[in-house]
């Protein structure tokens, strides 16, 4: 049995989870949701995401305080970002951050897709290939 990959939603809008945990499934993957940014630090095993789709301003931790957090972590996945806020100041954070792609709301399918596609291609970062990042 292949294994399926893992793309983990977090946004603390409701409809915009289940809008992207139906895409999700339909292009056959699996989806964790998560409401907040706390809710996925708590989720384990982490290192069963093979992707993230993050909110840039959700209430608690932003998903910029997340990316930081995960940075510091060997395992993290790619991270995908979208956001109402379309300003170059957050754009640069996040992909200064390791952000693989930086998306407005609302998202253009087809960019979210490819964004998906080449997520999923990337080779799982290693102990080896880990530098935190301050």
């Amino acid at each position: 049995m292949s294994h399926s990959s893992i793309i983990a939603i977090v946004d603390d809008d409701l409809a915009i989870r289940e809008a992207l945990d139906d895409l999700v499934k339909s292009l056959g993957y699996e989806s964790r949701l998560f409401a907040s940014a706390e809710a996925f630090l708590d989720f384990q095993p982490r290192s069963a995401i093979d992707c993230m789709v993050v909110d840039v301003k959700m209430s608690g931790l932003s998903g910029i305080e997340l990316q930081r957090r995960l940075n510091h972590e060997a395992d993290r996945p790619p991270m995908i970002f979208m956001t109402s806020y379309h300003d170059d100041r957050t754009r640069a954070a996040v992909l200064d951050g390791g952000a693989l792609a930086f998306l407005g709301k609302p998202v253009n399918l087809t960019k979210l897709i490819e964004c998906l596609e080449l997520a999923l291609a990337l080779p799982k970062r290693t102990e080896s290939e880990f530098t935190p990042r301050t």
